[in-house]
């Protein structure tokens, strides 16, 4: 047996650490994870507060303030907070990622911060070209200040100062504005975004002598009545938001930390326009922006709140998606649901008047949930041959509800259900139909049925059979002529006596037409495939009323060609009454009909002074 040599191990790789452009890094964050550079103020609010609440933890009656000083095109931020070893500084501020919040056993302790991703004063270079911190512990009152100094081409110093250099534990950090930033670190606009970010903190901010917290929060502060309530919390949104709200609901949901309120908009939107909410984390403001904090039925408010559950992504910018959001946006809705509710057995004059704007975000809510529906069933207005009823009223009035899946044929039967005594509901706009066809499980006895043309010709008086017989060489032209654009031509009698004819069809039957007229357009085998598919739908037909005067008058006359061009004109005047978008077909139809008329109009016989 041969002998196996062993083989030389390769050797370890040894370790490397990444290389951190700090430029591009500040460029990926100004433009790509931030949306503003204004977030940078926020950062610095951020990491002060954060300081306070870790020194507070170990000393709870150390001194809260947060100073802002701005001049100059330089920030200058004072926190009293647990400040910075020389140690520290090194550990910290110089690890891109690091945070302080996942250090000294805090980590159980995090949900009392705001950062949580360590990226802390990197943002500052968005706007800054020099950052100078000077910081001293609260947690080693014998260590000297220490001060660090960077730059944005990624380098840093640090140095320990004398004692007096910074007295106190805290930390005070300076901004230097890089080119074209210096109005970000302007006073005017300092105070507005610290106004802005810090009106909910807990803590004594102040941009120079003027205080920037607003507290406690409107909608936690006494006041001496109701009334005086709703109208403190109508000026909360005017400078909110920008709108007088039709009412103010309160989002008070204690397991999950949230207090806030919900302003109903004034005015109508749709359904597809995202809503955004303020949302603020322990009292920073997090986004102006936050689309998922409200089911999506629930588009006719805007909210501002506080929370202390809800996770923000790396940004800051915008709410994680996870349950407890899930929860939360579920218990918001419930209140929401609550302040209908309680409108509807409580105040029915505001309940009217927000479903006069709302009607639509209530009856999306309504579609899914049968107690809502049951509730709002006295209220909620629906378009009616009756007028503009609730399907309550509407149940009340007619034995059976009858409604239509599209505007379309309900402007074709109205007049004509309406005159016959057919009650029919409209149920075309969005969610109409879906809340008509729930009705019987939420009341029950209540008959509901789809109108469709066989249902409303069925309550037209038939001619007499004698009548109809004279007239059957006048209907046999009819017919003719307007088989090519598959309508059936049908006589009855009916009101009102203003209406010579009824065009009638169904989902059914159009889609049957739009079969057909795809299959004689076709080539060999595709119209082969559409000809497979040909149904047995009833074509669309045109009614013709008997009791009209122009109907009888056109079915006297003796010309085929005449009665055909009078059927056309029937046919085109009872699509534009029916309000139906007109295909080619039925637009050259309508020409060549007018221009017959005309033809026919202005025709004369030899022998004659030039009239018929």
């Amino acid at each position: 047996m041969e002998s196996q040599t062993s083989q030389p191990s390769p050797a370890s790789p040894s370790p490397h650490t990444f290389q951190v452009d700090l430029r591009g890094l500040v460029d990926l964050l100004s433009h790509h994870l931030y949306s503003s550079p204004k977030v940078y103020l926020r950062e610095l609010l951020q990491n002060a507060v954060d300081a306070i609440t870790a020194r507070r933890a170990e000393e709870p009656d150390a001194p809260a303030t947060v100073r802002l000083y701005a001049e100059g095109g330089t920030l200058r931020v004072e926190d009293s907070g647990v400040g910075l070893t020389e140690s520290d500084v090194h550990s910290l501020l110089a690890t891109i990622g690091r945070s302080s919040k996942r250090n000294d056993g805090l980590e159980s302790a995090r949900s009392d911060f705001l950062g949580q991703f360590g990226i802390g004063l990197l943002a500052c270079f968005v706007v800054a070209e020099r950052i100078r911190v000077v910081s001293r512990s609260a947690r080693t009152p014998d260590a000297e200040p220490v001060e660090w100094t960077a730059a944005d081409d990624g380098s840093y110093t640090v140095r320990t100062l004398p004692r007096e250099a910074r007295p106190e534990p805290g930390t005070t950090v300076h901004l230097v504005a890089r080119a074209g930033a210096g109005e970000w670190l302007g006073p005017e606009r300092v105070r507005s975004l610290a106004r802005d970010f810090g009106a909910l903190l807990p803590y004594d901010v102040r941009v120079g002598d003027e205080a920037v917290a607003d507290l406690p929060a409107p909608w936690d502060r006494p006041y001496p009545s109701p009334s005086a309530r709703r109208s403190a919390l109508a000026r909360h949104c005017r400078d909110l938001f920008g709108f007088t709200p039709l009412d103010a609901i309160d989002l008070n949901v204690p397991l999950a930390g949230i207090r806030g309120v919900a302003y109903v908009l004034p005015t109508a939107v749709s359904p597809a326009q995202r809503a955004s909410h303020r949302v603020h984390l322990k009292g920073m403001l997090l986004t102006e922006r936050a689309e998922q904090l409200l089911p999506d039925w629930a588009f006719f408010v805007r909210c501002v709140l506080d929370t202390d559950s809800l996770r923000p992504t790396a940004s800051r910018e915008s709410l994680y998606e996870d349950e407890t959001l899930a929860a939360v946006r579920e218990a918001l809705g419930e209140r929401v649901r609550s302040w209908l509710t309680g409108l509807a057995a409580g105040d029915p004059e505001r309940l009217a008047a927000f479903l006069s704007v709302h009607h639509l975000g209530v009856k999306s809510l309504a579609r899914h949930d049968p107690q809502m529906l049951r509730t709002m069933l006295p209220w909620l207005p629906f378009e009616t041959t009756d007028g503009r009823l609730s399907l309550e009223e509407f149940a009340q009035r007619h034995p059976v509800v009858h409604f239509t899946r599209t505007v379309e044929e309900y402007r074709q039967v109205a007049p004509i259900a309406s005159a016959q005594g057919v009650g029919v509901v409209n149920g075309g706009y969005t969610y109409d139909s879906e809340l008509v066809e729930a009705l019987p499980s939420v009341r029950p006895g209540t008959a509901v049925s789809e109108l469709d043309a066989d249902t409303v010709t069925a309550h037209l008086d038939t001619v007499d059979p004698g009548e109809e017989l004279a007239l059957s060489g006048f209907l046999a032209a009819a017919r003719a002529r307007l088989d090519p654009l598959h309508c059936d031509v049908v006589l009855r009698a009916f009101h009102p006596l203003s209406v010579p004819a009824l065009h009638l069809d169904d989902r059914a039957a159009r889609h049957e037409q739009a079969r057909a007229e795809a299959e004689e357009g076709a080539d060999d085998l595709w119209a082969g495939i559409l000809g497979s598919l040909r149904g047995t739908a009833p074509r669309a037909r045109l009614v013709l009323n008997h009791l009209n005067p122009l109907i009888r008058r056109i079915g006297s006359l003796g010309d085929p060609d005449l009665i055909g061009t009078a059927t056309e004109s029937l046919y085109g005047q009872a699509l534009l009454m029916a309000q139906r978008p007109l295909r080619p077909a039925d637009s050259a139809l309508l020409n060549r009909a007018f221009i017959g008329l005309l033809e026919w109009a202005t025709h004369t016989d030899p022998g004659t002074d030039g009239r018929r």
